[in-house]
């Protein structure tokens, strides 16, 4: 497989048009499609577009304004979503996801929440079977974050912490990538 990664223009259309036909159910911005596509891709079995694509919405395609523009965001979501399993295929380490960030108090905050929230929905999508036992503390590292409120962050945030945590998510990705990969 060949992926040809997304141009900050493509990424851009996918956030409008998140924004644009998204609601409270579905996939809202790029960090939460990231964390989607990085679940989807890592699944232990190969998820079909006609269960994930209806599911970025939840169940429910929008209605677009022309059949291109419908196009266009399948074709980059696609695109996408083979670079993501590329990467993690064969350059697990260079893998980054698309985390948001913001400033708390004078210091720059990575937030993650919303890509996990992504992962954890398409881990449901790829109807992933319970993890053996080594690999449950993985998954608590993503779905623990998934549950986190980032809309306002609490005053006494203990920011170090809070990035000591952020940090273990990319590598846990990587580790659940591989096992699903050792066992397809």
């Amino acid at each position: 497989m060949h992926a040809q990664p997304l141009a900050p223009a493509d990424f851009e259309f996918l956030e409008d048009t998140l924004l644009k036909y998204g609601d409270d159910h579905s996939v809202l911005n790029l960090a939460e499609l990231d964390g989607y596509f990085t679940a989807l891709v890592s699944s232990p079995a190969q998820v079909d577009v006609g269960e994930w694509f209806p599911a970025i919405w939840d169940g429910q395609n929008p209605n677009w304004e022309n059949v291109e523009e419908a196009q266009r965001f399948l074709e980059l979501c696609v695109r996408h979503s083979n670079t993501l399993a590329e990467q993690l295929a064969t350059d697990a380490q260079s893998f980054k996801a698309r985390f948001d960030d913001t400033e708390h108090q004078g210091q720059r905050v990575t937030l993650a929440e919303e890509w996990c929230f992504g992962y954890i929905r398409g881990a449901a999508i790829g109807k992933w079977p319970a993890l053996p036992t080594e690999l449950a503390a993985q998954w608590e590292k993503i779905s623990w974050c998934a549950e986190q409120d980032n809309f306002e962050l609490p005053a006494d945030l203990d920011v170090n912490a809070h990035q000591q945590r952020v940090s273990e998510i990319e590598p846990a990705a990587r580790a659940l990538h591989d096992y699903w990969l050792s066992v397809r």
